[in-house]
């Protein structure tokens, strides 16, 4: 996520085009919405599988995301006009498109504000966030602008661990989806690819980040939580 927030920075000197990425976390971590100070304690000491979670704050706002068995992704983009709510929809319609095309249809969630009592993400979705037919919440995202700049990125729940969810959350109530054994994270990833340069009109070019730019990241991480 320090990357997300480098490529906004980026994009708003004009340094840097327009950006999607996706990512995946090791260690498993819990990430916090920018505002959220108050969590359980006892997060900070998780373990799972050997190794500790990571407790980190995000620069978006919303509340707090397990990060095990999911798949990130990342838009910096600018130029977007119209409400908060109008953005989300334009950025988010290549998520619908792309998982349409694996066969699973999505529409956006309806909850209000009643999500800030609620220190779990996925425990509510509201109109910024996208849910499967039974309604569950599949597709979780949040925004920080700058500017015209606009920063999204969202957690995607695909393979969660029962568990470790329990753990962190106490309560066993959560989304899974059922995708064919074929459907792996690279197809995925190329479904929302493929989706993107359709809904944006753009050619999409991967380019890894070089040496300079992780030297630059990394002397400006983003910050532990109760650090």
């Amino acid at each position: 996520m320090a990357i997300d927030r480098w490529l906004l920075e980026q994009h708003y000197s004009r340094n840097h085009p327009p950006t999607l990425r996706f990512y995946t976390w090791s260690p498993p971590a819990i990430s916090l919405g920018y505002h959220q100070r108050q969590y359980p304690e006892y997060w900070q000491n998780l373990i799972w599988q050997g190794q500790k979670l990571d407790l980190v704050q995000r620069p978006t706002g919303g509340r707090a995301v397990l990060h095990q068995g999911d798949l990130t992704y990342a838009i910096v983009t600018s130029g977007l006009t119209g409400s908060r709510l109008r953005v989300y929809e334009t950025i988010c319609e290549f998520l619908i498109q792309g998982w349409r095309s694996l066969g699973v249809e999505l529409h956006y969630g309806t909850a209000g504000r009643g999500y800030i009592h609620n220190p779990n993400c996925f425990g509510t979705a509201t109109s910024a966030d996208l849910v499967l037919p039974d309604g569950g919440k599949l597709i979780g995202s949040a925004q920080l602008r700058r500017g015209g700049v606009i920063l999204q990125h969202g957690s995607i729940r695909l393979q969660p661990d029962a568990e470790l969810f329990t753990q962190v959350f106490g309560t066993e109530s959560f989304t899974t989806i059922q995708l064919h054994q074929s459907v792996t994270v690279e197809k995925i990833i190329a479904a929302l690819v493929t989706a993107a340069s359709n809904c944006f009109d753009m050619q999409i070019e991967v380019q890894p980040l070089s040496q300079s730019e992780w030297k630059e990241i990394l002397a400006k991480p983003i910050s532990e939580a109760g650090s």
